[in-house]
């Protein structure tokens, strides 16, 4: 199967690689490449891809092993790697590379909640030792004199914002954010289905109907038209004979090419849209999560939801935006108001929005808002307003149009906070950039 390599990520990462090899006279180079995307997109096989073809051997170091009981543990095991990417180098004369996939979850903070640990802390401080001194990296309790080569580090994770903020300077990593283009998801998706005969009409069709899909789901929607035969062969030979059929056998079952035209393709691929849909609109999460944040046994309120229920108020449909006037965002109705007063008027914001504040402060709630730009918006790491204090509806709707006109190209939203189990009965989306 011929895949595919964007020419964008083949430059990135071979120029690094490349040029942490080379002794360029007073250039001081990182000795990190932080390569950060949103989940799916194919960041750790690009990276094997780019591995594979200039001969680079590689050792590897997962986030999930950046944790342990044991203190210290992850830090002389990233040493301990590191070391053995060096002695590659000297015994194989091949380039080589550390590379550290999901950083970010293994010691990134995501919100309050995150456990910051003394390993957490010892893997940062790890790393940006490293990042200084990359030909002197000693193991605990012991001391060698010999120098050893300089090797690169790539690291792969989805938002490099929750890691520490020295680590990722500029001086200790560069970073390389990547974002397939459309030119790149026809190469790959065109590499993914080459042994079926697709030709690049059916590629185009395919990527432009499934434009908002990362990459992993046209794997996963080839995999998918499997499942059909798989299924057919499981009925014709019995769910009970299945195991002598396929591993205690000589002759292992064979397929037939499954039906790959761009219509069947289609329509199997809205059936992983549909199912993904239901997931983020079941929401489980959230009340599991709730449930494990009550200190005594949960009680149900009578819809069979950990949620205290929430009744909302009256529901107005949201205006559409303007984009050139920043008083008409869905949020805040048109209004004039002279230069000379900077105070804030709690009128200004829609009935709507209004009313839905109103509600939560009459149910004991307290109210919050909380932002996010275009492009972390794709990561769901939202940031928060000022805190509203008390119970005062004056003071929060002053403090939502406040929030509103100061962050009027970011996306905004309101959410409202059960005060005794510090938990959300109320997130809503009230402006969109």
């Amino acid at each position: 199967m011929a895949y595919y390599i964007s020419p964008r990520f083949l430059n990135a990462l071979a120029v690094h690689i490349t040029k942490n090899f080379l002794d360029l006279p007073q250039v001081k180079m990182p000795l990190i490449l932080g390569v950060h995307g949103r989940k799916g997109e194919g960041k750790t096989f690009q990276c094997e891809l780019v591995y594979q073809r200039m001969g680079v051997n590689v050792v590897h170091v997962s986030g999930g092993e950046l944790e342990s009981p044991d203190a210290g543990d992850p830090a002389r095991l990233i040493r301990l790697r590191y070391r053995e990417a060096a002695e590659l180098f000297k015994i194989r004369g091949e380039m080589a590379v550390l590379m550290i996939n999901d950083l970010d979850a293994g010691a990134g903070r995501f919100d309050g909640m995150t456990q910051y640990t003394v390993n957490t802390q010892l893997v940062n401080n790890t790393l940006m030792n490293i990042a200084d001194n990359p030909t002197n990296v000693q193991l605990p309790g012991s001391y060698d004199e010999t120098l050893l080569p300089r090797i690169p580090i790539v690291v792969t994770g989805n938002d490099f914002a929750t890691l520490y903020a020295p680590l990722v300077r500029d001086g200790r990593m560069q970073k390389f954010y990547w974002e397939p283009d459309r030119d790149d998801r026809l190469g790959i998706v065109g590499g993914i289905f080459s042994p079926d005969g697709l030709g690049h009409g059916d590629i185009e069709m395919l990527v432009d109907t499934f434009a908002n899909q990362a990459i992993d789901f046209y794997g996963a929607l080839r995999a998918q038209i499997y499942d059909e035969q798989i299924i057919d062969f499981i009925h014709r030979v019995g769910v009970e004979n299945v195991s002598r059929n396929v591993v205690n056998t000589k002759t292992p079952p064979r397929f037939k090419k499954p039906d790959f035209r761009i219509d069947h393709l289609i329509e199997v691929g809205q059936r992983l849209v549909r199912e993904q849909r239901r997931l983020q609109e079941m929401g489980l999460v959230q009340e599991y999560n709730q449930a494990l944040n009550q200190s005594g046994a949960a009680k149900r309120s009578s819809n069979g939801n950990y949620y205290r229920a929430y009744q909302h108020g009256p529901s107005v449909p949201l205006q559409p935006v303007t984009p050139n006037s920043r008083s008409e965002t869905p949020a805040i109705a048109k209004k004039e108001q002279p230069m000379t007063q900077p105070s804030i008027s709690a009128p200004s914001l829609s009935s709507d929005i209004q009313k839905e504040v109103r509600n939560l402060i009459e149910q004991g709630y307290r109210v919050g808002m909380e932002y996010v730009d275009k492009r972390r918006f794709r990561t769901n790491a939202w940031q928060s307003c000022p805190v509203m204090s008390g119970g005062n509806e004056g003071q929060a709707l002053e403090t939502i149009e406040r929030c509103l006109a100061d962050h009027d190209q970011d996306y905004i939203r309101l959410i409202g906070i059960d005060p005794n189990n510090k938990r959300r009965v109320l997130e809503r989306i009230i402006h969109r950039p």
